[in-house]
């Protein structure tokens, strides 16, 4: 039996903008990634992918397994961060590995109301599982709820992340930005720019 299961989540971030706006730190998607994976679970691959091994998911109490998920991430000029998985995998255990499935893709927005900056983004997770005959007898909906909830595990640990790490690291990113001399010139440039980025 093949469950396939689609799930969203929504996230609003409100910003204390520094002196250098945060289109210019979203514009770093090395430093977005390390911001919300465990820089100890990720590996930096050629070009915008990276290699994250996802914390730990359980499906029916049965299975308990770790993905291993290349991810390419960019930015537009404007700081429109976008998020997409390449692919996935379950390393060690070959029976999981060819029977699941997830894809992620996700977008982060700045965005600015009533002289206030938001972050405003959507994350999208899709999960197949093939179950194994065992489970032919058990009813659907139980097993798709499973399934929903092993989904919303991966949502939910993207979304804790963003809104514990993303902002904490902007403003030291900034600060620190602003206290290193050589950056002076650089981060005036920044500045001097941000009403076109706003």
């Amino acid at each position: 039996m093949k469950i396939c299961l689609n799930v969203s989540e929504p996230v609003t971030i409100p910003v204390e903008q520094e002196s250098i706006p945060i289109q210019h730190y979203l514009r770093q998607p090395q430093r977005l990634v390390n911001a919300i994976a465990d820089p100890k679970l990720m590996e930096i691959l050629e070009g915008d992918l990276y290699r994250l091994k996802m914390r730990p998911l359980n499906l029916l109490d049965l299975y308990h397994f770790q993905p291993t998920v290349v991810l390419k991430v960019w930015s537009s000029s404007r700081g429109t961060v976008y998020l997409q998985s390449e692919s996935c995998e379950i390393r060690g255990i070959d029976y999981i590995n060819t029977r699941f499935s997830l894809k992620v893709n996700g977008l982060l927005v700045p965005s600015q109301k009533d002289g206030k900056t938001y972050l405003q983004g959507e994350a999208f997770v899709e999960v197949k599982i093939e179950l194994p005959q065992v489970f032919l007898l058990a009813p659907k909906h139980l097993l798709e709820t499973a399934g929903d909830r092993l989904a919303q595990q991966v949502l939910l640990r993207i979304k804790q992340r963003l809104l514990s790490h993303l902002l904490a690291d902007y403003h030291q990113w900034a600060k620190g930005t602003e206290a290193n001399p050589t950056n002076d010139r650089e981060s005036s440039t920044l500045i001097s720019n941000s009403s076109s980025l706003a």
